[in-house]
C-alpha cells in the first residue's frame, strides 16, 4: 500500500482492537498505517463498548490544523453514527481530515464527507436490526422455556473466589487471577460468610 501524501502537516494513526486476544489484529493495523505514512501512531486494546477510549481521546488532542487522523476501518474508530458524528466534529473543528483506508475514503473531499455519513447511517441501521432480530429470538426462547440467560461472569466463579481467600490471596489479588472486580470478590466473600 504507498504511502498517502498529505498536503500539509502530520498524518497520524489510530488502531484499535476488541480484546488482548486479537493481538494479530491490532499488528496488521500498524502495519497498515505506517505503510501509510504515518509518523505518529494511536493504538489500544479496548471493547467497542469501553466508555472511555484514552488513546483515542489523546490522538483527538495531539492533531493539529492540517494533519489528517488515518484508520484502517470505520468500526475501528467509531462505535455509532453519534460516535462517528461526535469524532468527526471534532476533527472538522480543528481543520483535521479522516481517511479509512479500507474504504479509500477522505473527509477533506466533499465526496468523502458524504460518503462518512452514508456509511454510519447503514452501520447504525444494521446495528439496529441485528439488535431487533436479537430480542425476538430471546422472545421466542422465553416463550418456548428454553432461555435461561447467562449467569453472571464473577457469580459463576464464586467457588473460585472462595478458595483462592482460603488460600491466604487478598481481594486485589483474587480479582486479578480471576479477570473480575475487585467488588464482585468482596461481594461474593460477604455473602459466603452470611450463609456460614
Amino acid at each position: 500500500m504507498p504511502a498517502i501524501k498529505s498536503p500539509s502537516g502530520h498524518l497520524v494513526g489510530y488502531a484499535r482492537t476488541s480484546t488482548i486476544d486479537q493481538k494479530a489484529g491490532l499488528a496488521a493495523q500498524l502495519r497498515d498505517l505506517k505503510a501509510a505514512g504515518c509518523t505518529k501512531v494511536f493504538s489500544e486494546e479496548l471493547s467497542s463498548v469501553a466508555t472511555k477510549r484514552p488513546e483515542l481521546d489523546r490522538a483527538l488532542d495531539y492533531v493539529r490544523e492540517g494533519d489528517t487522523v488515518i484508520v484502517t476501518k470505520l468500526d475501528r474508530l467509531a462505535r455509532s453514527v453519534a460516535d462517528l458524528v461526535r469524532i468527526t466534529e471534532a476533527l472538522k473543528d480543528k481543520g483535521v481530515a479522516l481517511r479509512i483506508l479500507a474504504i479509500n475514503l477522505d473527509t477533506g473531499t466533499p465526496t468523502g464527507k458524504l460518503m462518512l455519513n452514508l456509511l454510519g447511517s447503514i452501520a447504525e441501521f444494521e446495528r439496529e436490526l441485528m439488535l431487533e432480530r436479537q430480542r425476538e429470538g430471546i422472545a421466542k426462547a422465553k416463550a418456548e422455556g428454553k432461555y435461561k440467560g447467562r449467569a453472571p461472569t464473577a457469580r459463576r466463579k464464586a467457588d473460585d473466589v472462595i478458595r483462592l481467600k482460603a488460600e491466604g490471596k487478598t481481594g486485589d489479588a483474587i480479582a486479578a487471577e480471576l479477570g473480575i472486580g475487585r467488588a464482585s470478590v468482596f461481594r461474593i466473600l460477604r455473602s459466603d460468610s452470611l450463609r456460614n
